[in-house]
C-alpha cells in the first residue's frame, strides 16, 4: 500500500533495516542516516528514488528507495521496496570481518585452557617428584 507522505523512520523500520521504529528514529537523531551527505531527520518525507546512507551496528548500507512501504512485511517481500547499492568494497570488508572474527574458534593458543589442557596439568601435578 503506497502513501503520499511517509516518514523516514517508519520506512527504515518497514524495510527491516531496524528492529523497531524507535531504533530507526534514534539512528536518525544520532546522525547515522544521511541523505545527500547531510544528516536526515526521522520526520523527513521519503520519496521514490531517494538515496540514503544508513549505518547500523554491523554494516554501512547505501540504499535507494524503490517504492514506499508503510507497514512491516516479511523479509522476502520487504527487500523489494529498496535497492541495495552498497559499494563492493564495503561488502568485501564485512565478509572479511565475519570470516575472521566470528569463527567461534580461538584466534591464538592464549586464553582459557581447554579441558585437555586441564587434564594434562592435573596429571603433571599428581606425578611423583624425582628425588
Amino acid at each position: 500500500m503506497e502513501k503520499e507522505k511517509l516518514r523516514l523512520d517508519k520506512y527504515l523500520w518497514a524495510i527491516r533495516l531496524f528492529k523497531t521504529r524507535s531504533q530507526a528514529a534514534d539512528a536518525c537523531d544520532r546522525g547515522k542516516i544521511k541523505h545527500n551527505g547531510e544528516n536526515a531527520k526521522a520526520s523527513r518525507t521519503v520519496n521514490v528514488g531517494d538515496e540514503y546512507e544508513v549505518k547500523t551496528e554491523n554494516k554501512r548500507w547505501l540504499i535507494k528507495a524503490a517504492a514506499l512501504l508503510d507497514h512491516r512485511l516479511q523479509y522476502i517481500e520487504a527487500i523489494k521496496y529498496y535497492e541495495d547499492i552498497t559499494p563492493a568494497e564495503e561488502i568485501e570488508r564485512i565478509q572479511f570481518q565475519a570470516a575472521t572474527f566470528h569463527t567461534g574458534k580461538r584466534m591464538s593458543k592464549q586464553g582459557r585452557p581447554t579441558k585437555k589442557d586441564k587434564r594434562d596439568l592435573d596429571t603433571f601435578m599428581d606425578a611423583p617428584s624425582a628425588p
